[in-house]
Order: structure tokens, then sequence, then C-alpha cells
């Protein structure tokens, strides 16, 4: 598990998010222009259940604590990108190639080993995670002190948290999404108030920066501005 201590915050965000940009995102956004953004307590998961949202509020508070001088994956509402994406073609893996055989053991240049799509993925891997925290601590995932959160999603990067081998790259999946969820256009759920840009002084979609080409080792003065126009 990434070692997302305050102080180490900042330098995982900027490397998280250069290499985002030079891989390019794992999955293939899709806009909902017509959904405003709304306050996290307040929303009404799409495709989640009750359960499963309240491990995913869980275990992503955990992934990008709120702990330390930058936003957390609550306050960048990453729970209501990733709820929306399996929602959406992402979830169902619209224009995926899933024909097996399937081998988990590959290595990511594979591309996706299982016959899952991501939604099915999270459906199933959530109450498989949620058994083995109860068969170790008699608590499922959310009950859990945040200390023992952390050990047990250890032990699910790990692979010491067995679950089916179809489950088994769970975490790095739901890693994966949580960063996406942080560093995406607020258009897509995530990224609230455009606190992730900020925080790491991304400009965002700003049109043009002619004015900047030649002013070499200044601080750019201006906040991030969003495909939509919206301004931080």
């Amino acid at each position: 598990m990434p070692d997302l201590r305050p102080h180490s915050r900042r330098t995982f965000l900027l490397a998280s998010s250069a290499g985002m940009a030079l891989t390019g995102l794992a999955v293939p956004l899709r806009a909902n222009a017509k959904e405003a953004a709304v306050q996290l307590d307040k929303y009404e998961p799409v495709y989640f259940t009750p359960d499963e949202w309240s491990f995913v509020l869980a275990a992503t508070s955990r992934l990008i604590p709120s702990e330390g001088d930058g936003p957390g994956a609550l306050e960048a509402h990453v729970p209501v990108f990733i709820d929306r994406e399996l929602a959406g073609e992402y979830g169902s893996a619209k224009d995926w190639y899933m024909q097996g055989p399937h081998d988990p053991t590959a290595s990511a240049d594979r591309g996706w080993q299982s016959p899952l799509n991501p939604a099915e993925l999270y459906r199933k891997a959530i109450p498989a995670f949620n058994a083995w925290c109860e068969s170790r601590w008699n608590k499922d995932f959310k009950s859990l002190p945040p200390e023992q959160q952390d050990e047990a999603l250890t032990a699910l990067q790990k692979g010491e948290a067995k679950l089916a081998p179809e489950l088994s790259f769970f975490f790095a999946t739901l890693l994966s999404n949580t960063k996406e969820g942080y560093f995406a256009d607020p258009m897509y759920g995530g990224n609230y108030g455009m606190q992730s840009w900020s925080y790491i002084g991304f400009p965002g979609a700003r049109a043009g920066f002619t004015e900047w080409v030649d002013q070499h080792n200044v601080k750019y003065p201006l906040g991030p501005v969003s495909i939509k126009g919206e301004r931080a």
C-alpha cells in the first residue's frame, strides 16, 4: 500500500498525476453535464448499494486520507466519481475485449485478466474482502479503526487477504480509480471544486499560456479552470 502519511502526500500526488499524464487514464471517462455537484453526504449512489457505498467511502478515505495539508479523497468526492464510472460504459466494459482465456497472474501490460467487468469486480470483491476482515477482526472493513483498515488494505495489496483469482487485482483497480477520481475534471464527479488541481498547482483546461512561455522560474499565479469553464 502506498505511503500516504501527511508528509508524503504531495510527493505521492505529484508523482501520480505525472504518471497519469504520461500514460493516460485507465478508464474511458464519460461526462454527465446535467448533474451538478452535490455534497457528499447528500449524494445518492447510482450503482453502489448502501453497504458497497460505505465500503468505498471508508477505503478511499484511507488511500488518500483527509489528514495533511491537501484535500483527501472524500473532500475531492472520489467515491462519486467511482460510482458514476461503474454505472456507465467503464463499469460494463462496453468497449473492451473480454473473451478468455484469463490469467490473473499475467503482468499488467496484458490487459484486463478477469471474466468480470469492473462493476462486477467491485460487486463481488467488496463482500469477499469484508468476509476476510470479519474472519480476522470480527468486523467488516468500514467498522475497523483506521490503523486496522490500513493493515487490511495492505494485506489486500500484497495478496495476503486471499480472494478468488478473478478478484485478485481488486486493490489495484480500486487504487487506480481513486487516483483517477482525484485528478479528473470535476465534470466526471470527482476533484470537487478542483481542490486537487489547486493543491498540486495544475492549471486545468486553460486555453493559452503564451504570455508565460518566456517567464522561467516564476510561479504561475492563476488557479485552475475546468473543461466547462468553471474556475477554482
